[in-house]
């Protein structure tokens, strides 16, 4: 699929200058309206223009914002305001921005989680798969950072919680969080050094990005059978087939987006950080964004045991463990069918799996206490047991449905249920 001739073909003299001296519209052509697609995608193919969409505005947003931020502890706090109150447009940058990274969390889940049910994971893609999952990771850092800029009161305490657990990293964990806070404790230092990587990290993933969509485009588009490309008939051009189906998704997602930018904007924020950061009074209850909530829940669940010795590092491990599993899924999963369509109890697996996530993310919301505990420890076991147990013995023991012989025999199956 990412191979054959190129049928572009300059029509001006200067188009032909061009071409023959930088011939970024000819891969351009071939890369974004001629490359062949699946005929077979459906519209959970949409988020992965829907996530470029939405790291571009984030850049831009945030670029602009940058220009009337203030990186200073004794200023931070009310510069954010000076944007919502007197610069122009200011609240519709600030929450294009505070939103736009809920949003893009949405996005960039519903992808991945797409990649697990149709098994886009599976060879020759391991290394797409490794890509986006730093993707997630770099966008996971930057969101943290950029939590902490407007210095209110769970900006600055979900900092000193976070970042307070690399102190139980044996031998460098001090060392760690005192390079990260710049001192021994959360103050102007740690402020720059969050602001300067939460301006850079984009950057970065704006690169893997671009990694991440080269690996794409060489190993191929899966499809909802997961059956490899036999024919021409089994393929359409990407221009305008997947492309008008890619605006569909776009517009909708921006529809329910920009509903929540214009009517409710403060409705996915936690209402403490609209008070200024004061080192001397804790909040209630200390909880991240809502996009880490299953992650600090698996955290909490092992650094508060049941029994009465807490395990700090063993919290820190399994937060970090829970992100870093998913770089080894490709070599977890032993069956030979990629797309859960033909696997019956990966499927029921799969689904008890996202049913799972949500209620992590639910409990990680909740105080550290009662049934909330063993709740957490639970369905901690099963995150890791659907990667580290069912992917390896479902690959041996499952018997998968009859794979059609090609996409397009797969469409007419599909047309006669």
């Amino acid at each position: 699929m990412s191979g054959g001739h190129s049928t572009y073909t300059p029509k001006t003299r200067i188009g032909r200058w061009f071409d023959a001296r930088l011939p970024l519209p000819r891969m351009v052509h071939d890369q974004f309206i001629a490359y062949p697609v699946p005929r077979n995608l459906n519209y959970a193919y949409s988020f992965g223009g829907i996530l470029s969409m939405m790291l571009a505005a984030q850049i831009v947003t945030g670029v602009v914002l940058a220009m009337h931020y203030a990186a200073d502890t004794t200023s931070a706090f009310n510069s954010v305001d000076k944007i919502m109150r007197d610069v122009n447009s200011g609240w519709l940058l600030r929450y294009l921005h505070s939103n736009g990274a809920s949003f893009f969390f949405i996005a960039v889940y519903i992808h991945m989680s797409r990649g697990l049910y149709y098994g886009s994971y599976k060879a020759p893609r391991e290394l797409l798969w490794v890509l986006g999952c730093t993707n997630l990771l770099l966008m996971m850092a930057t969101a943290f950072m950029g939590y902490v800029l407007p210095w209110g009161q769970m900006s600055f305490w979900g900092a000193t919680v976070i970042t307070g657990f690399f102190s139980a990293i044996p031998l460098v964990g001090d060392w760690v969080q005192q390079l990260l806070l710049g001192g021994f404790a959360v103050d102007n230092p740690t402020l720059n050094r969050f602001f300067a990587l939460h301006y850079l990290l984009p950057f970065m993933l704006t690169g893997v990005v671009i990694l991440h969509i080269w690996a794409l485009h060489i190993a191929g588009q899966t499809n909802p059978a997961g059956i490899d490309v036999k024919s021409k008939t089994d393929v359409v051009d990407f221009t305008p087939h997947a492309t008008i189906k890619d605006i569909f998704g776009a517009v909708v997602f921006v529809t329910v987006f920009a509903y929540f930018v214009i009517y409710v904007p403060n409705y996915l924020g936690h209402p403490d950080n609209y008070t200024a950061a004061d080192p001397l009074k804790t909040p209630a209850h200390i909880v991240p964004e809502w996009y880490f909530l299953p992650f600090y829940a698996i955290l909490r669940a092992v650094t508060f045991n049941i029994g009465p010795i807490d395990s700090k590092l063993g919290g820190v491990l399994a937060m970090f463990g829970a992100i870093a599993v998913l770089f080894f899924v490709p070599w977890l999963d032993t069956s030979k069918v990629r797309s859960a369509v033909y696997r019956p109890w990966y499927k029921r697996f799969f689904w008890l799996f996202v049913a799972n996530a949500l209620f992590l993310g639910w409990l990680g919301s909740k105080p550290a206490e009662g049934w909330y505990i063993p709740a957490m420890q639970v369905s901690t076991l099963y995150y890791f047991a659907f990667f580290l147990v069912v992917m390896p013995l479902l690959g041996v023991v499952e018997t998968p449905r009859r794979l059609p012989n090609s996409i397009s025999e797969a469409i007419l199956e599909k047309g006669k249920e």
